[in-house]
């Protein structure tokens, strides 16, 4: 299972990527973690990174091994991809004021400065970014990707979990991919849809 591709999570900080990994992992992907970043109250269920992907620009050799599991990687990365594999990039999205409560809730738990930058301009910064990000993805014909509502997902699991399925080559189980969402972790809900 998993396929002669790499499958990346992507996306935002706090965008619902660690929910993606465990779900994948559910489905049957293996995946591609080290646990050096221990689950907080932040993420109780973990944070499914592996901290080679960090140094993607001077290491690449961990990628033969990603081959056919799932890997998280900060979506600024991507761009360092080389086009050597064929990726399939799940995208997570969630509404911007809702990754921004949520960073700063991470932010004052461990006792952080809130207010370095405005909600505003992190807005405008983070929407920038992602313009980017879309732009170099779509310009790269190794790398496919599907763009996941966390909102919608949350919303829908059913749903969101079979579009992910036929993305990935329909050999995942769905059923134990929904037994993963669990709505008490959906704390920075927004108030308007």
């Amino acid at each position: 299972m998993g396929g002669d591709f790499i499958t990346i999570v992507s996306g935002l900080p706090r965008s619902g990527t660690s929910l993606m990994m465990q779900l994948l992992e559910a489905g049957g992907i293996p995946i591609l973690k080290d646990d050096i970043r221990a689950a907080d109250p932040d993420n109780p269920k973990g944070y499914y990174e592996f901290e080679r992907v960090k140094q993607i620009e001077q290491d690449q050799a961990w990628l033969e091994d990603a081959q056919g599991k799932a890997v998280k990687m900060v979506s600024a990365l991507l761009l360092q991809l080389p086009d050597t594999y064929i990726y399939k990039v799940i995208f997570m999205r969630r509404k911007m004021e809702e990754i921004l409560a949520s960073q700063k809730t991470m932010l004052k738990r461990s006792g952080k400065p809130t207010d370095a930058v405005g909600d505003d301009k992190m807005d405008a910064l983070f929407r920038k970014h992602l313009s980017q990000v879309e732009k170099w993805i779509s310009e790269h014909p190794k790398v496919q990707v599907l763009y996941v509502s966390y909102n919608e997902m949350i919303a829908d699991p059913i749903k969101e979990i079979e579009r992910v399925n036929q993305f990935l080559g329909n050999e995942l189980d769905a059923k134990k991919m929904a037994s993963v969402i669990d709505q008490t972790l959906y704390r920075q809900r927004s108030t308007n849809s």
